[in-house]
């Protein structure tokens, strides 16, 4: 079984509790390990990845959190480089499942992070597992 790491920015609890629940519960009922670690916000989360992946003790990684536009240009800023982060790491081999929302409102951010709505939490954990499975197949360590 794998050992997953969650890497979440904890700028909005409430939103972020409710993505922790689908990603813990995803990674749980298929028999996997995990840990939380906390940063502040989307900008640290691909920095945590790397700083974890290189003590090799993670088969995967799961991003959260979240991102409201709000009236300036920092919205685009954060949900750019945040991405496009998490995504040079999956190019360096890393399994990461990408589960920071980028979004308008919070009731769009609601309607994701909801386990019972869309469950962007557990849909991470899963792409997580997903990549990490495939990895496997292709035999890459």
């Amino acid at each position: 079984m794998a050992h997953v790491l969650i890497v979440e920015a904890r700028f909005y609890s409430r939103l972020n509790d409710m993505l922790l629940d689908g990603a813990r519960s995803a990674l749980e009922v298929e028999g996997h390990s995990h840990e939380t670690v906390t940063v502040p916000g989307a900008l640290e989360v691909p920095s945590a990845i790397a700083l974890a992946s290189d003590t090799g003790r993670y088969d995967a990684y799961v991003a959260l959190g979240v991102v409201i536009r709000g009236e300036t240009y920092h919205f685009e800023v954060v949900s750019n480089e945040s991405a496009r982060g998490i995504m040079a790491l999956t190019l360096d081999g890393l399994a990461i499942g990408n589960g920071i929302l980028t979004v308008e409102n919070e009731g769009q951010a609601l309607a994701r992070a909801d386990k019972t709505r869309k469950d962007k939490g557990g849909e991470a954990a899963k792409a997580a597992l997903a990549m990490l499975a495939l990895k496997e197949k292709f035999g890459v360590a």
